[in-house]
């Protein structure tokens, strides 16, 4: 219990660390929001209306009051209106977070029900030609840019095939295959990296276990291959690949935004990319301590999945 409540502890701080760095740099950012706001076809906006703006937003207080009390609203679980449109950054984030967690999922376990079980194959059956043929594409996967893969589905299944849908979204009530389909090819395009990074780590991960003297001694007991590779073999191996999958799911949430806009999935991206072109600070502070606050408890979660895979780690 102790080992847990450090780490929450040391994921509140760094919570509070990327706030504080978050609202310290979109200050420093050239530009006045209010002037931004008020500005027309290139015109610049009346002097009076600018200040009476500034002054409504609490941007004319001195940079410490807007700093404490950006820190009070955000204990209470406030993060403010946009200064855009004045909707409720919160709701907008509720609205489309869920959309991009779902992509991440879909796109998380595509990539494992794949890599896994063919890097255990390529590891067992090492030099032979699947493993070779693996390696070669994961390789070619891990150093493709994903904009470039998005953009290769849709143009060949979508426009010369038109097997697929070329983007969108439909809520999944609303249509849920229309929903899943419209799904799949973002989906691909978010579990390549994930995938090509899995498979290269289980791959050297199993190697290594199957090397093991506690694999040989199991071996010689009489155990069949397939129980020494379930039970001493992927267990442990899976402690690596549970640390890279974590990092590398943390590192979808900002890595998403691609995705969405090639696939005009309606996640996070679009409120993100319009909040910083506006300068709107709330909704630009709300996204990214949303994408900060899971990124750290995913990573919260791996350090439970490590105890339950090594109990040894609880106790370190």
């Amino acid at each position: 219990m102790t080992w847990l409540l450090k780490r929450v502890a040391v994921s509140l701080l760094l919570v509070w660390v990327v706030a504080t760095v978050v609202f310290l740099t979109l200050h420093m950012v050239p530009g006045d929001p209010a002037e931004l706001l008020l500005s027309t076809g290139g015109t610049a906006p009346d002097p009076v209306a600018v200040a009476e703006l500034r002054e409504r937003l609490g941007l004319d207080r001195p940079i410490l009051a807007q700093y404490w009390e950006f820190l009070v609203r955000l204990s209470q679980g406030d993060l403010g209106n946009s200064l855009v449109d004045d909707y409720p950054v919160a709701d907008e984030i509720l609205l489309r977070l869920p959309r991009t967690l779902e992509l991440i999922a879909a796109g998380t376990l595509l990539a494992v029900a794949i890599a896994l079980p063919a890097a255990t194959y390529a590891a067992v059956n090492a030099g032979g030609a699947f493993d070779r043929a693996a390696s070669a594409v994961a390789a070619v996967l891990q150093a493709l840019p994903v904009f470039v893969l998005g953009t290769l589905l849709i143009l060949v299944l979508a426009q010369w095939l038109r097997w697929m849908p070329a983007g969108g979204y439909v809520p999944f009530a609303q249509d849920p295959g229309r929903h899943l389909t419209l799904l799949l090819l973002p989906s691909v395009a978010v579990a390549k990296g994930l995938a090509a990074t899995v498979f290269r780590m289980a791959r050297a991960s199993v190697l290594d276990q199957l090397s093991r003297d506690h694999v040989r001694t199991a071996r010689a007991k009489g155990l069949t291959p397939r129980r020494v590779l379930r039970r001493h073999v992927v267990r442990n191996a899976m402690i690596p690949v549970t640390t890279v999958l974590g990092l590398q799911m943390g590192t979808l949430l900002g890595g998403t935004v691609l995705v969405e806009y090639v696939f005009n999935w309606p996640g996070l991206s679009t409120p993100l990319l319009r909040a910083v072109e506006g300068r709107d600070y709330p909704m630009v502070v709300g996204i990214v301590l949303t994408v900060s606050g899971l990124f750290l408890l995913i990573n919260l979660v791996m350090d439970l999945l490590y105890a339950v895979l090594d109990p040894r780690i609880s106790r370190s």
